[in-house]
């Protein structure tokens, strides 16, 4: 059904906050067509929390390590906040060019499997397959609060 997610992040200036994705994060990335670069995440995930406003979404970048990320960073001159231990991960946030923050965190929640993509053959195939016939549902009868065959 689903084959990924396209993750948008609006910038004040976009061409260095592409160059801070493409050169100091080191994300792969195409050209889809006058200098628009999209970028390829590792497996990624989404929760849902409950809020009282809708159309409120935040992006964080998780880590396997948070400190040696925030001194990567150092070592390039990018500053970060200070590591606050959230409960459910490390966390700190650094600025991108364009002035846009940016969350990044070492996980301590559990993780789900990435998700498998369905190509379009599989689906196509799906589609043309038949569909499997049911077998037939024994009749029940309840009597007396009891399920009968």
């Amino acid at each position: 059904m689903l084959v990924g997610a396209h993750v948008v992040v609006h910038s004040a200036n976009a061409e260095t906050d592409k160059a801070f994705f493409r050169d100091v994060l080191r994300l792969s990335n195409v050209d889809a067509g006058d200098g628009f670069l999209i970028f390829g995440l590792p497996p990624t995930e989404v929760a849902v929390h409950k809020d009282y406003a809708n159309d409120k979404h935040e992006l964080y970048f998780m880590c396997a390590d948070v400190e040696s990320f925030v001194d990567g960073m150092k070592q390039r001159g990018i500053a970060c906040t200070s590591v606050r231990d959230e409960g459910w991960g490390l966390v700190t946030q650094l600025t991108l060019p364009g002035g846009g923050r940016l969350g990044v965190y070492e996980p301590r929640h559990a993780r789900p499997k990435p998700a498998k993509a369905e190509t379009r053959k599989a689906a196509a195939a799906k589609r043309r397959a038949p569909r499997k016939a049911r077998a037939p549902r024994a009749k029940r009868r309840i009597k007396s609060g009891r399920a009968k065959r």
